[in-house]
């Protein structure tokens, strides 16, 4: 009989719940975050079982580990997903157990799952999006840190380029020790 899986991932572990065609619910695992151990679970798995899982941060390489196994991974939209299982108590189990039941009904919201090299390719632009924002974040800072203290550097329109930074480095006493340190 063909069984569903749902996984609950997090950051440490997941947590898989089964169910078969007949909706009667399998026993649940907790499984470490380590490649080696879910490796070896999936392993346990029958080939070519379907396994729901949310989009949550740490799917690339879970999804990779599932279609190494030979199995077929079903990337879930986790508020979607959510949502339809109408749970108001949410445990690790629970949502494992409906991740399964949503899989077996054919009424999982599920997302592409891009191939690997392709997924890498997508998260540079992010990442650099991230920094840039970061980068910004920490410029609009300082420039209010000046502000406050009416330290105004005029002669460049770039106070952040070379010559900016030195000037900056050179007028960092005026302001007061606290903020210095």
């Amino acid at each position: 009989m063909k069984k569903f899986y749902g996984c609950d991932a997090h950051k440490k572990y997941s947590m898989f719940g089964s169910m078969d065609e007949e909706c009667n619910p399998g026993p649940f695992v907790r499984v470490e975050n380590s490649r080696d151990q879910f490796r070896d679970f999936l392993h346990t798995l029958p080939p070519g079982s379907p396994i729901a899982l949310e989009s949550v941060g740490n799917w690339y390489w879970m999804i990779d580990e599932m279609e190494k196994a030979g199995h077929v991974p079903k990337l879930a939209n986790a508020g979607k997903a959510k949502l339809m299982m109408g749970q108001i108590n949410k445990t690790d189990k629970l949502d494992a157990k409906g991740l399964a039941l949503l899989l077996r009904n054919g009424t999982l919201p599920s997302v592409w799952i891009p191939p690997g090299e392709l997924r890498d390719q997508r998260e540079l632009p992010r990442m650099r999006m991230a920094f840039v924002r970061v980068r910004t974040m920490l410029k609009n800072r300082i420039h209010a840190a000046l502000a406050k203290y009416a330290i105004v550097i005029k002669e460049f329109s770039d106070i952040f380029g070379v010559g900016g930074r030195a000037l900056m480095a050179s007028r960092l006493g005026e302001l007061p020790p606290q903020t210095r340190s």
